[in-house]
Order: C-alpha cells, then sequence, then structure tokens
C-alpha cells in the first residue's frame, strides 16, 4: 500500500501544476504585453486601453456573469473621477490613495441605486440604472462650485508619496500598472470564487437557486457593488491620468460605448473586454485622422465584427482553436 501510494502521491501535484500553466502563462503574457504596450502605441493611449478593458470587465461581470444590463455604469466612471481628483487636487493625497476614494465613493453610490435597481429584471433593471447615471450627471453639472459644470474639474494633480507630481506621462504609466492589474486579479478571482458560480447559477436559473436556498438578491446587489467598485477604480486613474474630469464621463452615451466593447469582445469571457475596448479605441483613433465621419465608418465596422462573431471575438476565437486541437489530436 505504501508503495502505492507513493507512486500515485506525484499524480495530484502534476495536476494541480497543468490547472494553473495555462493561467500562469496567460498571466505572464498579460504583464509583458502590459509593460510592451507603450512601446507600441504612445503612453496615453495605451492607458486608456487598460483604464477602458478594466471598465469593460467590470459591465462584464455583472451582464456576462450575473445576467444583469446596465446602462448607468458612467455614474461610477464618472463619480469616482470627480471623487479621486477632488481628493489629489484639495486634500493633496498622493494618486493611489485619491484612486481608493474614488473606488470606495463609486462603491457607495452604487449600494441604494443597486438595492433599488435589483428588484427589477431585464430591459427595466437597464432603465432604472440609467436613470439613477442621468440623475448623478445633471447633479454634477449643477453643483458647479465642485464639480467646474460643463467646464469639468482641471488641473488635478498627479502625486507620488513623498509629494512630488509624477509629471511624465510614462512614468505615471508605470507607477498605475500595479493598481490597474490589482483590479484585474480581483475581478478573476471573483468570478473564479464560490460567489462567482453562485452568480453564474442565477443568471442562469434564478427560480432553482432560490430553491436552493440562495439569497439572490444579496448575490446580485454584492455583484453590482464590486462591478461599481472595478468601474471606479477605472474611472479614477482615467482623471488622475488626464489631469481632468468631465461630464462626458458621466454620460449615459459612456455607459453605451462600454457594454459595446464588452459585447464585442464577448459577454462572460471577461477577457474578452479587454480586447473589445482596445479595438474600439484603436479604430477611433486611426480613424480621427483619417475621415471627419469616423462614427460612422467605427458603427459599420461594428456591425459587421457582431455579425461575424456572434459570440463576440474572444469566445469565437477561442471556439475555433478548441476545434483545430481537437482535429489535430
Amino acid at each position: 500500500m505504501s508503495a502505492i501510494d507513493a507512486g500515485a502521491a506525484p499524480q495530484p501535484r502534476s495536476a494541480r501544476l497543468r490547472r494553473w500553466a495555462v493561467p500562469l502563462a496567460l498571466l505572464a503574457l498579460a504583464v509583458a504585453g502590459a509593460v510592451l504596450l507603450p512601446r507600441a502605441l504612445y503612453v496615453v493611449l495605451a492607458l486608456d486601453i487598460l483604464l477602458y478593458g478594466l471598465f469593460a470587465v467590470s459591465v462584464d461581470l455583472l451582464l456576462g456573469f450575473g445576467g444583469l444590463l446596465s446602462f448607468g455604469h458612467a455614474a461610477f466612471w464618472g463619480s469616482a473621477g470627480y471623487v479621486a481628483g477632488l481628493a489629489a487636487k484639495e486634500l493633496r493625497l498622493a494618486f493611489p490613495l485619491a484612486a481608493l476614494a474614488g473606488t470606495l465613493a463609486a462603491m457607495a453610490i452604487a449600494v441604494p441605486i443597486g438595492y433599488l435597481s435589483i428588484r427589477r429584471r431585464g430591459i427595466y433593471f437597464a432603465m432604472v440604472t440609467l436613470a439613477f447615471a442621468q440623475m448623478l450627471f445633471y447633479i454634477a453639472n449643477e453643483w458647479r462650485d465642485v464639480t467646474g459644470g460643463e467646464n469639468g474639474l482641471q488641473g488635478i494633480p498627479r502625486l507620488g508619496f513623498d509629494g512630488r507630481s509624477v509629471g511624465r506621462s510614462a512614468d505615471f504609466y508605470t507607477a498605475a500598472l500595479p493598481l490597474i492589474f490589482i483590479g484585474y486579479l480581483a475581478a478573476w478571482r471573483i468570478v473564479h470564487s464560490p460567489f462567482g458560480h453562485v452568480l453564474v447559477a442565477i443568471r442562469d436559473n434564478e427560480a432553482r437557486a432560490q430553491a436552493l436556498g440562495y439569497p439572490t438578491a444579496r448575490y446580485k446587489l454584492i455583484a453590482f457593488v464590486l462591478s461599481a467598485g472595478l468601474a471606479g477604480l477605472a474611472g479614477s486613474l482615467f482623471a488622475i491620468g488626464h489631469g481632468f474630469a468631465s461630464l462626458e464621463n458621466l454620460h449615459w452615451s459612456k455607459s453605451g460605448e462600454v457594454v459595446l466593447m464588452s459585447v464585442l469582445g464577448g459577454i462572460g469571457t471577461l477577457w474578452g473586454s479587454v480586447l473589445g475596448a482596445a479595438l474600439v479605441l484603436l479604430l477611433r483613433d486611426w480613424l480621427s485622422g483619417i475621415t471627419d465621419a469616423s462614427g460612422v465608418v467605427t458603427g459599420a465596422v461594428f456591425v459587421a465584427l457582431v455579425l461575424g462573431f456572434r459570440r463576440g471575438i474572444w469566445a469565437t476565437a477561442g471556439d475555433q482553436l478548441r476545434r483545430l486541437g481537437r482535429r489535430s489530436g
């Protein structure tokens, strides 16, 4: 028995190694890609891709894994930017602490919005979130003494813990990268935790989840708040990175834009949202220097992509790779 046990002992370890090999390889590729991204693009666009990618991941966490379509996520992205900007400008906080303040503010705002919104389903949920987001938009527009109104909150500093300004965009990109990765890792951990599995069960069949004893309303509210926190982290770093927080980031069209990124990359894939964000921003940046009708061309390209990749680019590409693997095997 001891010999058999000794021979069988390495198998679980090798199985664990194989199970973690792919995630670790993907993590290494992601870190290398993020570090090298500013060398392929200009730094501001590289930062925008990572931050919009995190914003889209927050939407996919709610939509792809919770089945809740929010058209009000700009409320958390934009309001966090204002809070982080005020914390950096008025309180002279280092940008990681200012970003934390924006993240916590977004989560606090999400509690009452989520509590009221999750009582509705489908399109009614989406409309309620949209109504709350527009409410915050008008509050920010009227509260000019704090937000700057239509002029926005300008002159947001990028301060380090030593009180010095992180002036160069390349330096800020490098300094903000660990915070961005924390956001992505948090999203991955949420999805792969028991909480994430229950969330998927609620998405697939909420009545069955309730019959099993799960408090589905509580799970959806927690998912809503966590999703808002990820959007808030991205919005905080976006405002600090650009030195500006504007009403545009609170507008409903920003929510529609990020939902498009998630759909384009692939709903329920998590990392497909990053790919969708990169495609949207790269295409918009490229077309802006070619034609004045960039919006029309971009829309046509997106329609073609959605029709060609029905489940999103990430999911469709994964299916094709699996088919090729089975054929070669």
